[in-house]
């Protein structure tokens, strides 16, 4: 089975990252989304940045970080999602749009309401001294 090829945000402001959350849930995740048909993974990144936290991002500006495959969160065992990173940059200010409840700026001392592809981009975000 293919994974879930998804692509996400990776906004960092003093040491911490950006997650969010979903109406009615309390796990974190990163802004970001599935990557449709015909479109790049840069530009899944920059729709979903609209679409879930209200930025709208320069494509030439965001830069890829890297990719994570991990178990997918709430999918059947063996179901993997293959998340790539993007770190971009905005001197607005984020706000909750579409299905997010809530934003939430972390450190890998928040990992543990994450799931697995969250916990290993923090870990791998701190492993690049880019958040603590």
């Amino acid at each position: 089975m293919d994974p879930i090829v998804v692509s996400a945000l990776a906004l960092v402001r003093d040491r911490c990252l950006l997650m969010v959350t979903a109406r009615g849930r309390d796990v974190l995740y990163l802004p970001g989304g599935k990557v449709e048909p015909g479109e790049s993974a840069r530009d899944a990144m920059v729709r979903e940045a609209l679409e879930e936290v209200s930025l709208r991002l320069d494509p030439g500006s965001v830069h890829e970080l890297f990719t994570v495959t991990e178990q997918a969160h709430g999918e059947p065992e063996g179901r993997l999602v293959a998340m790539t990173l993007f770190a971009a940059s905005s001197p607005d200010e984020p706000q909750p749009a579409a299905e997010v409840g809530s934003l939430t700026w972390v450190t890998t001392r928040d990992a543990h309401r994450c799931p697995p592809a969250g916990v290993k981009t923090l870990r791998e975000m701190y492993a690049r001294d880019l958040i603590d």
